[in-house]
């Protein structure tokens, strides 16, 4: 399992390939990725945190749902069978179910316009009934924003003199995630390079 809206699937000839689930779009894994506002969501620390929960509930869904089942994959015939990225572009069937179109249903995910496939219409009421019912990640507006960094003061620089702004993994230890999240967050620049590999991930902190 790759995310919630991407999938590894082996076949029955033992060959295996990487699925993208057509007309549909989880929130990403990597928040420097994503455009907020494709969720209605603003563009802060609070909607970052929300979106990057919601990531790590479709792929914790998807996990659950699909795992290692034998699933039905169909290609749709309005729309390209690969992706930009050289991925199989399907819908995936679990039980007889579309779970692309569950995705949107339960609040996973929108419906993905970059795209021509025959649901259409039908994700796109899907996402209003979504959107309407407060589900999943449509309910943000309802939600409560947990303590950031912003109501917590930043730990006091090692100030080693080798970096314009000079703090490493260490000057963070004992204090919550969150305040290193909103730090990288707030310099997306990682003036400390405490993301060398830029993989999103700072001092063991996904942020």
């Amino acid at each position: 399992m790759t995310d919630g809206d991407t999938i590894e699937v082996e076949f029955t000839d033992g060959s295996t390939d990487t699925v993208r689930l057509i007309g549909v779009d989880t929130p990403e894994t990597l928040p420097q990725n994503e455009d907020p506002s494709e969720f209605n969501v603003p563009d802060t620390a609070h909607g970052s945190e929300w979106l990057l929960d919601w990531a790590d509930r479709a792929t914790s869904f998807a996990v659950e749902d699909i795992g290692s089942k034998q699933v039905r994959i169909v290609t749709d015939p309005e729309g390209d069978t690969r992706g930009s990225y050289g991925r199989l572009l399907a819908y995936v069937y679990v039980d007889g179910e579309n779970f692309n179109q569950e995705l949107i249903e339960k609040g996973y995910a929108r419906r993905y316009d970059d795209s021509s496939f025959t649901l259409r219409d039908e994700f796109g009421q899907l996402e209003e009934e979504a959107q309407s019912n407060n589900r999943g990640l449509w309910a943000f507006e309802r939600a409560e924003p947990t303590e950031t960094a912003s109501t917590v003061d930043l730990p006091p620089p090692s100030n080693d003199g080798d970096l314009p702004d000079p703090y490493d993994c260490g000057d963070f230890d004992g204090y919550p995630d969150e305040v290193l999240r909103t730090y990288m967050q707030n310099n997306p620049d990682d003036p400390s390079e405490l993301d060398a590999d830029e993989d999103g991930v700072a001092c063991g902190v996904r942020y």
